[in-house]
């Protein structure tokens, strides 16, 4: 319908004004304030009291109302329906208590919560057949509960109704629950002097649970309650039950002790070497250390050791058998033979030890067998005094080793010294020298040279050194062991000699060693020409800068600071300065620099300090592109070089480093 006059008109729309408020309140800000007004202290509800029927019953009828919301709301939130019924408890309303808790298991039935109070609100209500039917229930619908049978159990003890607590017991035992239900069982049991229903129990148990602990428990019941013989019983079924694979050094221990205290000695050690031949040596730890303690106490010491001894080397005869190529296990087994002092007993053993020959020809597979028989020849001369027969085990390991494909120098060096021990030096002369022709090693010749220097047959040194150079001509360090020999005797023609061979030598391991200690035989001899020349030749071999920096510091030590020394230190650094100008390593140069820098700061005048520093160059920082190994580019890295002054092409770069350094103090003064 429309309206006529002015109050028909339409009215005009107010637009809502949508800038920010000057204030804003954020969701958290509103939150917090919530919080905050949730901590204030509230005044408790007042105290409704109930005078009469109806306000009873409209009390009642709020307070199912207000659970059944909250149930209907979350159905599944089980402390609902318990704080439902303990308050239809509390108002006396069993049935309804029941109710509720009936549908709280229709909701959950395997809730543990809900029977525990269904039974515990029944036994307040006195209505044992009710909680008895509740249990029972429970226990049919969760058998793995344990919790549910303890209340059971404990519900008809309660109620002195033992042959129904028993029932209840056996249905439980049929589920094989854990060890402590079969222990609260015979506790049971027990506490109404039930010893032959206790023994059937743990007859069960032990059968449901075979730990060792539980046979150790079983066998402890018989003997507190004086049956010794049922004991004893137990633990030897338990021994059998286990057999020799799972049996437990606990369990033996525990035997024994029980034999122990009941003064049965001689069964005790059977026990205790039984064990000790069953067992595997990782679990007799503290079965030796428990046998130890008894034989202190009724043994002697004799015994003691016989036994300790006898399972040892049962032991190692058993990890022999698996692998008789176990040298360690040897070793450990001499050692103990040893102890014994039985010599022929050992003998046998290292008799057995060397017949085990490594499978094959590689050395990496002998070198612990070798030392089975240097152990064995030093207890035929040492232990055994039996020289003979120490020679003998010398003569065959060296028949035996294949000295074509290897060797051992360490034995032949033994085997020697045996020889100069008995004054029998020819011998050993011929088992070097044997050594030597078959196999020539460097520690062979090394021992055989100390052996003629500290007889002082140097004439047989001066043959064996020849020899070793024949043999090994690349060594440094013999060419310079021979020339220090000939140098001592005074025959220095003789080491300038062999110093001149060595450094003629096409290949040398250490050259640089062999050039200095020849350099330096010449300085002791005060030839001071001849070890010019010699840096001289070592300068057109390599132009290194150490040799050119160590070529004029011998300069200035062999003219003591002279002015001459001086002049001439300063041109071999001179000359060194042009020799690496084209050296593609400019930090050599830059080193050859830095000692000159040095030796004219001491030693120079200004002058020539400036020409020097003239010559020393600029680091400067720059960058190059990376490559990977297949060649794809890894972008660029930085690196410092150095721009020497006088080369020609780095000219441009530092004029213009000099002109941007000009340029940069104008700046800073103009600023200033």
């Amino acid at each position: 319908m429309s309206s006529s006059g002015p109050k028909g008109k339409a009215a005009k729309t107010k637009v809502k004004n949508k800038t920010p408020a000057e204030i804003q309140i954020t969701a958290e800000q509103l939150l917090r304030e919530a919080k905050e007004r949730d901590l204030e202290i509230v005044a408790p509800p007042p105290k409704q009291k109930i005078s009469d029927p109806e306000e009873l019953a409209d009390y009642q009828l709020r307070k199912r109302k207000a659970f059944e919301d909250n149930i209907r709301k979350n159905r599944l939130v089980i402390s609902n329906w318990i704080k439902y019924a303990k308050w239809e408890e509390s108002q006396q309303q069993i049935q309804r208590a029941r109710s509720v808790l009936e549908r709280a298991l229709d909701v959950d039935h395997r809730n543990v919560t809900i029977w525990l109070k269904y039974a515990e609100m029944e036994m307040k209500a006195r209505q044992v057949n009710h909680a008895r039917n509740v249990l029972d229930r429970a226990v049919l619908l969760l058998p793995r509960v344990n919790q549910l049978w303890y209340k059971y159990v404990y519900m008809e003890e309660m109620l002195a109704n033992v042959s129904a607590c028993r029932q209840v017991f056996e249905r439980w035992m049929q589920w094989e629950p854990e060890s402590q239900c079969w222990l609260t069982f015979i506790k049971f049991e027990l506490r109404y002097k039930e010893v032959d229903r206790a023994r059937h129990i743990y007859a069960r148990f032990v059968t449901v649970h075979p730990q060792v602990t539980n046979w150790i428990k079983y066998a402890k019941f018989e003997e507190h309650h004086g049956f010794i013989a049922h004991s004893r019983e137990v633990y030897e079924k338990a021994i059998d039950f286990f057999g020799d694979e799972y049996s437990d050094e606990t369990l033996f221990m525990a035997f024994a002790k029980f034999e122990e205290n009941h003064r049965e000695y001689e069964r005790v050690r059977v026990i205790y070497k039984y064990a000790l031949e069953q067992l595997s040596s990782e679990h007799t730890k503290q079965l030796f250390q428990q046998y130890s303690l008894f034989e202190k106490k009724f043994g002697d010491r004799v015994g003691i050791e016989d036994i300790v001894i006898s399972k040892r080397k049962y032991q190692y005869e058993e990890q022999l058998k698996t692998n008789a190529h176990n040298y360690d296990i040897w070793f450990d087994y001499i050692r103990l033979m040893e102890g014994e002092q039985d010599m022929e007993s050992t003998r046998k053993i290292y008799e057995r030890a060397i017949a085990n020959i490594p499978p094959k020809k590689e050395k990496r597979f002998w070198r612990r067998y070798i030392y089975l028989w240097i152990s064995y020849a030093l207890f035929e001369e040492l232990d055994a005094k039996d020289i003979d027969r120490a020679r003998e085990v010398y003569q065959f390991c060296l028949k035996l080793l294949p000295h074509k494909t290897f060797t051992f120098a360490k034995f032949w060096i033994l085997a020697a010294k045996f020889e100069i021990r008995q004054k029998n030096l020819n011998s050993a002369r011929k088992l070097l020298g044997t050594a030597i022709g078959l196999c020539p090693k460097d520690k062979l010749f090394r021992e055989y040279i100390e052996l003629e220097i500290q007889l002082r047959e140097f004439d047989r040194c001066r043959l064996l050194y020849q020899k070793f150079l024949e043999f090994s001509p690349q060594n440094c360090t013999v060419w310079m062991k021979f020339a220090e020999l000939e140098t001592i005797l005074g025959e220095v023609d003789r080491g300038r000699a062999i110093y001149e061979i060595a450094i003629d030598q096409s290949r040398l391991d250490m050259p640089e060693v062999i050039w200095k200690s020849y350099i330096d035989f010449e300085v002791e001899q005060q030839e001071s020409e001849r070890a010019r020349m010699l840096y001289e030749r070592l300068l057109e071999r390599t132009q290194h800068v150490k040799v050119w920096i160590s070529f004029a510091r011998f300069e200035f030590q062999g003219s003591d600071g002279s002015d001459s020394g001086i002049a001439q230190t300063r041109t071999v650094f001179e000359r060194a300065n042009k020799a690496l100008k084209n050296c593609e390593e400019k930090e050599s140069r830059l080193m050859l620099l830095e000692a000159w820098h040095e030796f004219e700061h001491q030693y120079g005048t200004d002058s020539t300090r400036d020409a020097v520093n003239r010559q020393m160059p600029k680091k400067v920082k720059k960058r190059r592109k990376m490559q990977t190994n297949d060649g794809s580019d890894a972008g660029w890295e930085e690196y410092y070089d150095y721009i020497f002054p006088t080369d020609e092409e780095a000219l441009p770069h530092l004029r213009f480093l000099e002109m941007a350094k000009k340029w940069k103090q104008s700046q800073q003064e103009s600023v200033q």
